[in-house]
């Protein structure tokens, strides 16, 4: 039951330029490349520290027309070792299969080309090239990659290729194609060719980039002399990747993800997707100075950056796949003011961004979630070191986790509640979701809790308790935002306005932090909110469409008119956390068909505000209302659905391992095979948990 590469293709994606449409990426852990509408071209090719941003590539003319002028539907099929666009155009029959070949700083694609018209024909081809590289070895503290222009070009006429050379850093980039040309100039090439009946004929074209050109051009020449044999490896090394991330033991992550069977084609589907939704954001980048890193978005956006806040939303995936890297960024991320940035980045180390005000709750659940698995009761007493100019001093990652707990005193108001500032400190582009928000002070009842229990783990009895204490009195401040009947939350503004915002991040945190906290009442009203006003078939809204905010703006990772994909993972896991696991569980067979686009997007659109995409809720687009990547890291937050809520484990820090399933409608014969609960396998079915 561990899937292969054709287990998790996408559907047929079929588009032409214009489309609502976020086109497919790759990566091979140094960076990736990202199709276009084009059936040949590809675009925002970076491998920090080589950036080429978001320029446009390899554009494929037919008969002195640019592709995707013709208003051809290309369609696109996703897997994860390469990407396969067809299309037909003019008696032409188009195929190309596009790939990042492993250890390499590049994109091949192979372009098949077939006469289906009846009769011989003569076609004109140009493929244009452009050149964008830089190699900026700094802190990419901006959306948009860097890159160059105005690069020294030289033709190589024996490779059919342009070698561009950057004038202001070290970077080189080289762009070629495989086949004889007519004509090679500083726009690329162009070639005539008459077609057969019936004939095929064929092409690769390479795009390389980095510092040294001897390097460049030896990597080139095997590249179009081996394409087909450079496909095939590339499959072969994905389904090894795959294959690893499921074995106990294996040699390419520091832990695994237990096997899911189940003949639940649906609920598989989602959970694999999960877990590869992790995987695709590995990065062994040889620029690193952390050594292997994971990515938040790709392929456009960010590139060599972590947000906390995402890598948090999927810290079990983490904690279970790669606990080492786990348990490195916590270091890392404690050793710097978390009140300062969003994340870090991999060129540097150094901080990005603005301060995020979930960070302190984001770094005590991945703590959690590294511990409970893990089991390394010793980290706690382990020492950071702090710099703070020539000063540096040692603190303990209990003292830190103390500390994480503690911070939000410093933005305490005379309500009793943590401020959390405005607008960039939060979800960005809801206005009114400022200052004193319920699911943060939720958070640091959750960071209390999780602080006294390390507290107790250690023998300080005392200081438990009082967390404790603080956690128990700060729930009746929290309440008081609650706004009664409706099912969802005011905001403080610091005049002590209360202001309605119906956004779904209230609903989920406080679900998955303080559920039991919750009267009946609450948890009934904010049941019927959820049906009401954010939940769809196959997705969700982040903020209702009834909320006086909607008009703000059209992001749809947390607007009306759509959601980041771990709002609907966490808003089915704080379901089953009141007893509404049926209707949970219905829906989230219909969530899973989103998964038909490939890994889940930064976004998808509510099926009500653009089309539904393979019968389910659209990726969010990349442009610039939307601004939206093609996937995010965060996918991996859907795997504590089948392992916490369904398979119902439980997974202490300090106190074992049990299980209460809570299969309803779920396939009863299914089985959770090798979860690893510190240092020792579990398998999980719906009578509960055995040892292996």
């Amino acid at each position: 039951m561990i899937p292969k590469v054709e287990d998790l293709k996408s559907d047929v994606l079929a588009h032409k330029h214009g489309d609502i449409f976020n086109p497919p990426g790759l990566t091979n852990f140094y960076g990736c490349t990202q199709a276009d509408f084009d059936v040949l071209g590809i675009r925002s090719m970076n491998f920090p520290p080589f950036g080429c941003s978001e320029i446009i590539t390899g554009g494929l003319f037919v008969d002195n027309c640019y592709f995707p002028a013709t208003g051809t539907i290309v369609n696109h099929v996703w897997y994860p070792d390469h990407i396969e666009r067809t299309a037909e155009y003019n008696g032409l029959s188009f195929r190309s299969t596009m790939v990042l070949p492993f250890g390499i700083m590049g994109t091949l694609v192979k372009l098949e080309v077939k006469n289906t018209s009846g009769a011989e024909r003569r076609t004109e081809f140009k493929i244009r090239f452009q050149g964008s590289v830089t190699k900026a070895v700094r802190t990419w503290n901006d959306a948009f990659p860097p890159l160059e222009t105005g690069h020294e070009i030289t033709p190589d006429v024996n490779r059919h290729a342009l070698i561009y050379r950057a004038k202001n850093s070290e970077a080189f980039q080289l762009q070629g194609v495989s086949c004889p040309v007519d004509k090679l100039d500083r726009f690329g090439v162009e070639f005539s060719r008459v077609i057969g009946a019936g004939e095929t004929i064929s092409l690769v074209y390479v795009n390389l980039v980095g510092e040294n050109i001897t390097t460049i051009l030896a990597q080139y020449d095997r590249l179009i002399a081996n394409a087909d044999s450079v496909i095939t490896s590339c499959h072969d090394e994905w389904n090894e990747e795959i294959k690893a991330a499921y074995t106990p033991g294996n040699d390419r992550f520091s832990g695994s993800m237990p096997v899911l069977e189940t003949t639940d084609k649906e609920i598989k589907k989602i959970y694999d997707m999960g877990v590869f939704g992790v995987i695709y954001f590995k990065r062994d980048n040889p620029y690193s100075v952390l050594g292997r890193t994971y990515d938040t978005l790709m392929p456009r956006y960010w590139p060599s950056v972590t947000f906390i806040w995402d890598y948090a939303l999927s810290s079990l995936t983490h904690a279970l796949l790669d606990p080492a890297v786990a348990k490195k960024y916590l270091l890392h991320w404690m050793a710097m003011d978390i009140h300062k940035h969003f994340g870090t980045e991999y060129l540097t180390g150094g901080p990005v961004g603005p301060w995020y005000s979930v960070n302190d709750f984001a770094i005590t659940g991945i703590a959690k979630d590294y511990l409970r698995w893990s089991g390394d009761k010793k980290w706690l007493t382990e020492e950071v070191a702090i710099k703070s100019g020539d000063t540096v001093t040692q603190k303990t990652v209990s003292e830190f986790l103390m500390k994480y707990a503690d911070n939000w005193k410093g933005f305490k108001t005379r309500s009793g509640l943590a401020d959390y500032g405005g607008i960039n400190n939060l979800l960005e582009c809801v206005s009114t979701y400022i200052h004193e928000v319920a699911s943060l002070n939720a958070g640091n009842v959750f960071n209390m809790r999780t602080a006294a229990e390390i507290l107790t783990h250690l023998g300080d009895t005392k200081r438990a308790a009082a967390m404790l204490d603080e956690a128990s009195h700060l729930v009746p401040e929290i309440n008081k935002l609650y706004v009664d009947g409706k099912g969802y939350w005011n905001t403080r503004f610091p005049d002590g306005e209360l202001v309605e915002v119906r956004h779904c991040y209230d609903f989920i945190t406080i679900l998955n932090t303080i559920a039991d906290d919750l009267t009946i009442k609450q948890k009934n009203e904010m049941f019927e909110y959820f049906k009401r006003e954010l939940q769809s078939p196959t997705w969700m809204r982040a903020l209702s469409a009834g909320d006086d905010n909607a008009i703000f703006s059209t992001r749809p990772d947390h607007q009306w008119n759509g959601a980041y994909p771990a709002w609907p993972a966490q808003a089915v896991t704080g379901l089953y956390k009141i007893g509404q696991g049926d209707l949970a569980f219905k829906w989230l067979k219909g969530l899973s068909k989103s998964t038909n686009q490939g890994p889940l997007g930064q976004a998808h659109f509510v099926e009500s505000a653009i089309d539904p995409e393979c019968g389910a809720s659209r990726k969010g687009s990349p442009e610039m209302q939307y601004l939206c990547d093609w996937t995010v890291s965060s996918s991996g937050s859907w795997t504590n659905i089948i392992i916490q809520s369904i398979f119902g484990v439980n997974a202490t820090m300090f106190d074992g391992i049990s299980a209460k399933p809570d299969f309803g409608a779920f396939d009863p014969k299914a089985e959770l095979k090798n979860l690893n609960y510190q240092g020792k396998l579990y398998n999980v079915t719906a009578k509960g948990l055995t040892e292996v």
